[in-house]
């Protein structure tokens, strides 16, 4: 994973190279290892480099042999050997690769497919890239379709179209810049911006009806987490201890076991975990017990309260963002990137993803029915680039480390959005209460030696990671936030922030750390998601329960009734003892067995 920095149509590149190579220093975190710049005539690619996959040769810009096709890219594309051998079934000794980066196939599916070859092709990975073709004088954008990796877009006075990894490369350089969606490609020469790939799970199509079998569910899973797992340098897994990071590392683990070190025995070979939390939190206890049981080499950050809160300024400043959820969850989060790269790890996997895919969150217990559960699972898939995925990525490139998130690969997610709702609802077909993510949770539920996971961690409630860092966190945040925003700033906030307007002292107080950096109402703002939430719903969900009326807060916690320990170990019983032994889908026998 990288940072870019594109600059298209202007009237003299060399004449701007030196500034737009300072630009490129502010995005330089997320590519601490290399920088290189391509600049002739009215284009300039600057490109900060993370070298994961092939730290040798693979530095970026990269260009086809004929050096008129160049590429800058931000990404990991994990099919990319299964898509080189394609290319050569098509199209026999056309196609020469300079590198061994999994990057370069992209310059030769543009070669070979022109604009369509994001359609043609599926290109499994998390991206945004520009192509510069020399040869018809045209430049494409383009990002992934969840969009796991930010990407933003601005127009300068100059006329330049100018992209980049983060909106700081363009804050002071650009007369307007948005988001580039994700899912999106624009190429210069048709001027316009449309969508290359659309899941089928997104598609205005009925709710899926065919049911799955657990075994096909497990498969898919463990396909996805091992494709996240290519490397040439030290990698580990992010642990909470919670159902989705627990999982993660359990494949992982089996994985590097069986392969004898994951493909990098010498330099790494045995799997490293991390995880962060203040001092006698839940997750650090979880996540240590998962630790133990998977044998992994562990490591356990404490931060303290003030820790967190002096931190908080340089995340909101690298997470560009004042979602109150988003900053919570990332400063701990932030904290931890810094100590990873200090072990010498460059990527993590990490679990972001499953929540919005099988209504993890403790909300989705209110869900009215199968049909509006599945609209609320897209609404949240939807979102992710605003949220969790801007979490996940800028928190830990803050220090230079890739984050990977299995669960958002995408012929995973065609597989896990594709069946019957029904099977991940909060209650089983007799309209009993079972904890939620029953389908995933019971997919990896085996016996014995066979276990992926202890019965304890497999059958955890959810723990959002803001409140599973530590309870106090979130109070600590909220108590300093009331310290030193005042009354009277809250009765004028509307004049001060009439977009997105801070409703809390703690919004208040994020909002104008925000506002230091990027300014109070521009263009910056206007790339924040904001939106009124319960534990981390959709607007949309705040319907769901009359309890949810006139409630904004994030935790957790907030779901009353839904959010304790005897809870938790009355659905745990329930869900073990309802419909545990049912399969269904066409291969629910071979699943029996498995």
């Amino acid at each position: 994973m990288c940072g870019i920095l594109a600059l298209f149509g202007l009237p003299a590149a060399e004449a701007v190279r030196k500034e737009v190579v300072e630009a490129a220093k502010l995005i330089r975190h997320r590519g601490p290892d290399w920088s290189g710049v391509y600049c002739e005539g009215s284009t300039i690619i600057a490109h900060e480099r993370l070298a994961i996959v092939d730290p040798d040769s693979g530095d970026q810009p990269l260009f086809n042999k004929a050096k008129d096709i160049v590429l800058g890219v931000n990404g990991e594309i994990y099919n990319y050997i299964e898509l080189q051998e394609n290319l050569e079934q098509r199209a026999p000794g056309k196609h020469q690769f300079i590198t061994k980066s999994d990057c370069e196939v992209l310059l030769h599916l543009y070669a070979e497919d022109g604009l369509e070859f994001l359609d043609k092709n599926e290109v499994c990975g998390m991206f945004a890239f520009v192509i510069w073709d020399k040869r018809s004088d045209t430049y494409i954008v383009a990002r992934d379709s969840v969009g796991i990796i930010p990407l933003y877009i601005g127009w300068g006075a100059d006329g330049s179209v100018r992209v980049a990894s983060e909106l700081k490369a363009l804050h002071n350089t650009c007369e307007r810049y948005e988001l580039f969606p994700p899912g999106h490609i624009f190429d210069s020469k048709s001027g316009q911006r449309r969508m290359f790939y659309t899941p089928k799970w997104m598609e205005p199509t009925p709710m899926p009806t065919e049911e799955i079998a657990l075994l096909t569910l497990r498969d898919a899973f463990e396909t996805a987490v091992t494709s996240h797992m290519m490397s040439d340098v030290p990698y580990g897994v992010l642990l909470s201890g919670g159902l989705d990071s627990s999982l993660v590392a359990s494949i992982m683990s089996r994985h590097i076991k069986n392969s004898s070190g994951g493909g990098n025995p010498a330099a790494w070979p045995q799997l490293h975990s991390f995880c962060t939390g203040l001092e006698g939190s839940p997750d650090l206890k979880a996540a240590a017990d998962v630790a133990k049981y998977l044998g992994t080499t562990h490591h356990e950050y404490v931060f303290t309260v003030q820790e967190g809160l002096d931190a908080i300024p340089d995340v909101i400043y690298h997470l560009e963002t004042f979602d109150v959820t988003t900053v919570r969850a990332a400063t701990p989060m932030y904290l931890m990137a810094r100590r990873i790269r200090a072990t010498g790890v460059k990527m993590v996997l990490s679990g972001e993803g499953a929540d919005e895919i099988f209504g993890g969150y403790l909300y989705f217990h209110k869900a009215p029915n199968p049909e509006e559960f599945h609209a609320e699972n897209v609404r949240k898939l939807k979102q992710l680039h605003l949220y969790d995925c801007l979490r996940a990525n800028k928190s830990m490139m803050a220090w230079g480390v890739e984050a990977r998130v299995p669960f958002l690969d995408r012929r995973f997610m065609e597989v896990s959005m594709g069946f019957d709702p029904k099977q991940k609802m909060c209650v089983d077909k007799d309209g009993k209460p079972r904890i939620e993510k029953w389908v995933l949770r019971k997919a990896f539920d085996l016996p014995g030696n066979r276990a992926y996971l202890p019965e304890s961690v497999l059958w955890r409630q959810k723990e959002q990671f803001s409140d599973g860092v530590g309870y106090s966190w979130i109070d600590s945040i909220q108590a300093h936030a009331g310290q030193i925003i005042t009354d009277q700033q809250m009765k004028t906030a509307d004049n001060r922030f009439p977009v997105k307007t801070p409703r809390t002292k703690e919004a208040y107080m994020i909002r104008q750390f925000f506002a230091q950096r990027f300014g109070e109402n521009g263009a910056a703002a206007q790339t924040v998601g904001w939106q009124d939430s319960i534990a981390c719903s959709s607007e949309v969900a705040l319907k769901w329960d009359k309890d949810f009326q006139g409630r904004a807060d994030a935790s957790g916690r907030s779901v009353l009734g839904i959010h304790s320990a005897a809870y938790d170990t009355a659905y745990k019983t329930a869900s073990q003892s309802s419909g545990a032994t049912e399969e269904s889908g066409p291969d629910a026998k071979k699943a029996r067995t498995a």
